[in-house]
């Protein structure tokens, strides 16, 4: 039996239907169900206002990713960085590729639009075989009243250099912005 045909189709958040919305947002609360505190609504805001990349098989979604830009900076010195939220694939067909073949495409979106991709993960290995390296510096985020240690993301961000990424030294200290929820 021929498999489905395979799509990565992109849309942008404020252009998701209302039908694409809610299977993205169920596919990663069963995604995320045994992580914790699930896939909560602040997840959810955090990817807003960028891309939203989904891959359907046939016409079920199956797996999805968000970019979005934040300015990352990294000693100091910002970058115009896409992040990567909300990856996530259904479970019944994990293993098959897809997540890789999905961040494949998102790496190519990033690596033609930004100076960096960045992203938090606890599934290193599978960034690392796309190309994304460990951050091995600090991490801290930026508040209104300086910067904040964030030591428990310590060596779970990676980043993706790009063309156009600046000579840098992952061993630096990396920051971002504040934000509700996780900041990273």
């Amino acid at each position: 039996m021929a498999r489905p045909h395979v799509t990565i189709r992109r849309v942008a958040a404020a252009n998701l239907a209302a039908a694409e919305t809610s299977a993205v947002r169920q596919l990663l609360r069963a995604a995320f169900a045994d992580d914790g505190e699930g896939f909560t609504d602040q997840d959810w805001e955090h990817t807003l206002g960028g891309t939203h990349f989904l891959l359907e098989e046939g016409r079920q979604l199956v797996s999805c990713a968000s970019v979005v830009q934040r300015e990352v900076q990294v000693d100091g010195r910002p970058l115009r960085t896409a992040y990567v939220e909300a990856v996530a694939t259904r479970v019944d067909v994990q293993s098959r590729g897809h997540g890789t073949r999905l961040m494949r495409d998102v790496n190519e979106f990033i690596c033609a639009t930004y100076q960096l991709g960045a992203l938090s993960t606890g599934s290193p290995g599978f960034y690392a075989r796309l190309g994304w390296e460990p951050w091995l510096g600090s991490t801290v985020a930026r508040t209104e009243r300086g910067l904040l240690p964030t030591p428990d993301d310590d060596g779970g961000i990676m980043v993706l250099p790009t063309p156009s990424t600046p000579r840098l030294d992952r061993r630096a200290t990396i920051s971002c912005e504040w934000r509700p929820g996780d900041v990273w």
